[in-house]
């Protein structure tokens, strides 16, 4: 896998997979991610961010519901070798950083927390659970942080059954844009 056109088959033919416990397909939640994005006038890098951030759950080899089975899949590295040859970092970082992302919020937003799913309080403990916060204010200073905090917000908003959203295609040429 060292192309876009490899990722975005990957995306396509496996993202039919459910995404975790939620009510939605891996790809559905990406699309629905970047479709967020999109609609907020966001760069091109944070949109093709969003709809790549989840891209590690499809090419680890740990079966379905990792998390389920209290396995945390670390899907925020698993891509990064392949999506640092292809994009710049930022690309790259915030999905890199979207699963402390959710750590730092929960620390600084205690309704934030109150606002996630079940399936993500679940990997959220996994994941090393809320940051201290010392831990946030660190997080918040690195490069790239405060963009992955945006997409981790549209990224537990992109959890909703049915919705109609542009297709893959339609973000081709903003991705190839980023590479």
């Amino acid at each position: 896998m060292n192309t876009l056109e490899t990722l975005l088959e990957t995306l396509a033919t496996k993202g039919h997979q459910q995404y975790g416990q939620e009510a939605v397909t891996q790809l559905e939640h990406a699309l629905q991610c970047a479709a967020i994005a999109e609609s907020k006038d966001s760069s091109a890098a944070l949109i093709t961010a969003c709809l790549l951030h989840d891209i590690g759950h499809l090419i680890h080899h740990l079966g379905e519901d990792a998390a389920v089975r209290g396995i945390d899949d670390r899907h925020e590295y698993r891509a990064m070798p392949i999506l640092k040859t292809l994009f710049p970092q930022a690309v790259t970082e915030p999905i890199r950083l979207h699963v402390n992302a959710k750590r730092y919020l929960c620390a600084i937003d205690s309704s934030y927390w109150d606002s996630l799913s079940p399936a993500s309080k679940r990997s959220l403990e996994l994941q090393g659970g809320i940051f201290s916060l010392e831990a946030a204010d660190q997080f918040i200073r690195q490069p790239h942080a405060e963009a992955a905090a945006q997409l981790r917000v549209w990224d537990d908003r992109a959890k909703v059954p049915n919705l109609q959203t542009p297709d893959l295609e339609h973000f081709r040429a903003i991705v190839s844009g980023c590479l």
